[in-house]
């Protein structure tokens, strides 16, 4: 059952997030009410995620080597600088096309490097196909994008010291969730 329930977060994620992509018209004519059921699709589907992958029992796939949790934890902290307002504000990669999306591609990414089971590939993996078309749709239907203005190395700085200090939190709830990401 367990199974069932991440399999359909993972859908319901896709579902709320491509609504307005795949039926844009449908999506118009619900107006701002229409934000509101995205986003309660979207909140519902975290828990369903959450629900489903904590259930299900470990399958395992693969063996991640030690090493991975380095390459993962550098990837979280790039991943963390996307997803901030960085890339529109700082100058390091300003002018980037898809910062979350990529951010969230890295996090998906990361995750699958060092968890080697099924519920794992079924859930980040989920998430990173969504994130990479998710990429591909808005560029094909939007093709002429402009690149925005170039930042200031000084906020680069600022998401910089932010990030590995939202690292760290993510650290420490990840360890009172009863995994700990860090090396030792």
């Amino acid at each position: 059952m367990y199974w069932i329930v991440l399999i359909a977060g993972v859908a319901l994620w896709w579902g709320a997030h491509l609504f307005k992509r795949v039926a844009p018209e449908r999506r118009a004519a619900m107006g701002d009410g229409g934000k509101g059921a995205v986003a309660i699709g979207i909140a519902v589907s975290i828990v369903l995620m959450v629900i489903g992958y904590r259930g299900t029992d470990f399958v395992n796939v693969w063996f991640p080597p030690a090493f991975m949790i380095h390459i993962n934890n550098l990837l979280m902290l790039i991943a963390i600088y996307l997803l901030s307002p960085a890339p529109k504000r700082g100058k390091l990669v300003s002018g980037m096309r898809h910062p979350m999306l990529t951010g969230f591609s890295l996090w998906a990414i990361a995750h699958l490097l060092v968890n080697g089971d099924l519920a794992s590939i079924v859930l980040f993996g989920g998430l990173l196909v969504w994130a990479v078309m998710t990429a591909r749709i808005i560029n094909t239907a939007e093709p002429d994008w402009q690149r925005g203005p170039e930042g200031t190395l000084a906020k680069d700085a600022m998401f910089i010291v932010g990030s590995v200090v939202l690292l760290g939190i993510i650290g420490m709830i990840h360890n009172w969730l009863g995994v700990w990401p860090f090396p030792g």
